[in-house]
């Protein structure tokens, strides 16, 4: 889209140069990709996005200018007055009808009678080539005029070449042919809008009109066409003929209903002006839009989002600026009601965007958004909804099973409750006749049917309640379930890397919802003769992680493939969520960091181990974890190999040799005296 600096500044009163005036558009959202200077001139190379038809015209940019630079529009000038009705003594008789309305909502034609057709006048020739636009003849050169000034396509039929008196707005019929003003004869499909005479189409709707009703020399009197046609239809229309034209261009994308007449009534001035002639008859079919949509607006809800303070009045100028009507209900509350030439405005966050574009993004400060924790003061379905978008930023999948279940599927998984499960008395079948007091079976046989479609990796999860008899009454409890089956695969410079599901990984996916909840004071603990893990939080025993038997897989038709599944109540577990955070700010001294390699029984856990180291070595410990796990030749039988990474680090300044060694030193002497270490 093309514009022209000097053309704007006729509606706008512009007194910055062409340059920053382009950064102040570009800035905006209206992205001037380039300035040309020609003929005392600058062109603007302007970027359109589809969903602002209103830009594709010179008052629609002039408006927008006016908007960023805090002048005043004068678009008075495109809106000439209405003259008294056009009459003459034996006046020209017209008919127009619309076949469907959906088609072209609003169709006005306007008959000017002893027009002289020939040359433009220079101003209007160089002002169009400008454009990129080549000059044809005068009453052609004013409906382009118009087309660029306003937006709105206008048409120009030689009215002594149209047969009858009836113009009709029509698909086209099986066989109709045109022959289009680019002198090529194109075959009309049914789909195809047309504009039609009494006996064939002279034009096709929104994209080119015809040869034989084209205005030249010998035009005396013409048909001045104004309307408003279905986007979906046109574009149809000229893909289907392979053309494209201005007109097609914006019609495509949405004119603005309220321009038809306006630009129908600037053209015919311009023709009275520039090539004589009399406006001897106003046709019109359909309406233009009647009801304009309304959007409440809060002041608040604009600071809020943009973190700055605008005054009202400064936000009521700038929606007035861009055509917005804006009544006030109270303070800081307004009804703003959204003019036709903007139909991409739908919410209160449009009307948002609008406003911080024109007040200036570069004028928004950057500054970090209020820390709010995302459990703060949120009930306990937003807290559920919380875990639920980490367990899905993990990687997981969430999968919703029935409630009811069958009861072998308890016994499948050495679940002894079923004599205290919830039984249906009328079960609809065998797969429902408890009310499941676990997740985990729900969640096997959804791994099953993954499995069974050849998928090689499945990580889900579940929210859902678990019920059960407890105290001689039912109960219900809301529950996470995790399950994980098979194994994944990365593929490294080193070669292809599989990750075989594991209790590690469910330990690791607790842990950073743990963390994301502000859950401290947890511990995983395995039981005495079952590969189960109990998970607790300060003593209180919450869930469990577990390895599905091979009895339980067989029946579910689980092949060489181990499931591993945790559960955990969410009504216990959120129980001891805090949602405060401290933030502490990043250490300014080096740390340094130190390996300490023994084997070690290998029933003693790893966690109880690293909370003592952590305790022995404060204040100078900052971080203990195990960096390395190793069983092999080199380890006894009943041993295991750890490397435990020991940081140190002081807020106050650079530590020494001296002072990390006899820290260093305890904490070797703890794992020796009290946990039986062997160095390596």
């Amino acid at each position: 889209m093309k514009v022209t600096y000097n053309w704007l500044r006729e509606f706008v009163d512009i007194k910055i140069a062409p340059k920053a005036l382009a950064d102040k558009l570009t800035m905006a959202g209206l992205e001037v990709a380039s300035i040309e200077q020609r003929s005392g001139d600058h062109i603007f190379e302007i970027e359109i996005t589809s969903n602002r038809p209103d830009w594709l015209s010179i008052i629609g940019v002039a408006r927008e200018v006016a908007a960023v630079t805090n002048k005043k529009l004068y678009a008075g000038r495109c809106q000439p007055r209405r003259g008294k009705k056009p009459h003459q003594p034996n006046p020209q008789r017209l008919d127009v009808k619309i076949g469907n309305k959906k088609d072209s909502p609003l169709y006005t034609a306007a008959v000017i009678s002893g027009v002289k057709a020939g040359p433009s006048p220079e101003w209007l020739k160089n002002r169009l080539e400008l454009m990129g636009c080549r000059s044809v003849n005068n009453i052609v050169d004013i409906t382009n005029y118009v087309l660029f000034e306003i937006g709105e396509p206008l048409h120009a039929f030689d009215l002594d070449k149209l047969e009858g008196d009836t113009i009709f707005v029509r698909r086209a019929r099986a066989g109709e042919k045109i022959t289009t003003i680019d002198a090529q004869e194109r075959a009309l499909g049914t789909d195809i809008l047309v504009i039609a005479d009494s006996k064939k189409p002279v034009a096709v709707a929104g994209v080119m009109g015809g040869k034989d009703t084209e205005v030249t020399e010998g035009t005396r009197n013409i048909l001045l066409e104004a309307a408003v046609f279905d986007p979906v239809v046109v574009r149809k229309g000229r893909r289907s003929l392979g053309v494209q034209s201005e007109s097609s261009y914006r019609f495509e994308r949405g004119v603005n209903p309220e321009d038809v007449e306006t630009a129908s009534l600037r053209a015919a001035e311009m023709i009275r002006q520039l090539c004589g002639g009399v406006c001897v008859l106003r046709k019109r079919a359909g309406a233009p839009l009647r009801n304009k949509k309304q959007i409440s607006l809060e002041l608040s809800g604009v600071n809020n989002a943009l973190g700055i303070d605008i005054p009202a009045a400064r936000v009521k100028r700038i929606l007035s600026s861009l055509g917005f009507k804006i009544n006030a209900r109270s303070s800081g509350r307004f009804t703003v009601v959204i003019p036709h030439h903007r139909p991409d405005i739908r919410l209160q966050a449009d009307l948002i965007e609008e406003i911080a574009r024109v007040y200036g993004y570069e004028n928004i400060p950057v500054s970090l958004a209020p820390a709010r924790p995302a459990a703060e003061g949120a009930g306990f379905k937003e807290k559920v909804a919380f875990i639920k978008d980490i367990l899905v930023g993990l990687g997981l999948n969430e999968v919703i099973t029935y409630s009811l279940i069958d009861k072998k599927l308890l016994r499948y998984f050495g679940i002894q409750d079923t004599l205290e499960a919830i039984e249906v008395l009328n079960p609809l079948s065998s797969e429902q006749e408890i009310l499941r007091p676990r997740l985990m079976p729900s969640l096997a046989l959804c791994v099953a049917r993954n499995l069974n479609r050849a998928r090689e990796y499945i990580n889900i999860f579940e929210v859902s309640k678990a019920f059960f008899r407890s105290e001689g009454s039912f109960k219900e409890e809301t529950r996470l379930a995790v399950g994980l089956c098979g194994e994944r695969s990365f593929l490294l410079e080193s070669g292809l890397i599989k990750d075989p599901a594991s209790p590690l990984h469910l330990k690791g996916i607790l842990e950073v919802v743990f963390e994301r909840m502000g859950i401290k004071e947890y511990a995983f603990c395995a039981q005495e003769g079952s590969s189960d893990i109990s998970v607790s939080i300060r003593g209180e025993t919450v869930g469990f992680i577990t390895k599905a038997e091979k009895s339980a897989l067989d029946n579910l038709d689980i092949k060489n493939k181990d499931l591993f599944a945790l559960e955990v109540s969410l009504e216990k577990m959120i129980s001891y969520a805090d949602p405060e955070r401290r933030y502490k700010r990043l250490p300014v001294y080096p740390g340094i960091c130190r390996d300490i390699s023994f084997i070690l029984k290998k029933d003693i856990p790893a966690g109880g181990l690293l909370k003592a180291v952590e305790e022995r070595g404060r204040p100078l410990l900052k971080e203990v974890k195990v960096s390395d796990c190793y069983q092999g030749k080199q380890i006894p039988q009943g041993f295991k190999g750890l490397t435990v990474s020991c940081f140190y680090r002081s807020d106050e300044r650079t530590l020494t040799e001296s002072e990390v060694s006899p820290v260093h030193s305890l904490i070797c002497s703890l794992l020796k005296d009290e946990f039986g270490a062997q160095f390596r």
